[in-house]
Order: structure tokens, then sequence, then C-alpha cells
């Protein structure tokens, strides 16, 4: 009969408690850890925003500041021109400097 009342006493006295403060600290663990990822979670959709915004201000700034297609085949011709009247040129010159 002494050692039942030992182990009821163990229980009431040492096992209880402790596994109720284990729950209690499991709870509070989950609660902290949840929101901790909630303010994760609106952190990284915040960041996420900016990158967003971010990436539209680029892409106006390059629909603004760069040359139209029909402006760079322009240039890209004018310069091919060009080079075909040097290279002509230089064809003449060798062959003038040839013949004497």
């Amino acid at each position: 009969m002494h050692e039942t009342l030992d182990v009821v006493w163990w229980i009431t006295a040492v096992e209880l408690p402790v596994m109720g403060g284990l729950f209690w600290l499991i709870v509070r663990l989950r609660k902290e850890a949840q929101d901790a990822v909630e303010a994760l979670r609106q952190r990284a959709e915040t960041a996420g925003a900016q990158v967003r915004e971010s990436l539209a201000a680029y892409k106006l700034e390059v629909a603004k500041t760069y040359v139209s297609v029909s402006t760079l085949k322009d240039v890209e011709k004018r310069l091919t021109d060009h080079l075909l009247r040097i290279e002509h040129k230089l064809e003449r010159a060798c062959a003038d400097g040839g013949a004497r």
C-alpha cells in the first residue's frame, strides 16, 4: 500500500506539473513560431512588391531612353553606307598605287 501511495504522490507532485509545463512550453513555442512565420511572410510580400515596382520603373526607363528599332536601323544603314564608301576609296587608292 505504501508503494502505491508513493507512485500516486510522484505522479501528482512531479509528473503532472512537469507535463503541464511541457504542454504550455510547446503551445507557447508553436505560437511564437507561427508569429515568426507570419512576420517573415509579410516581409517577403513587401519585398516582392518592391521588386515588382522597381522592375516596372526600370521597364519604363528603358522604354523612355532606348532608341526605337527604326532609328537603330537608320543608323546601321548610314554606317554601312559610310563604310562602303571608305572601302571603295581604299580600293581605288590601292588600284592607283599599284599602277604606278
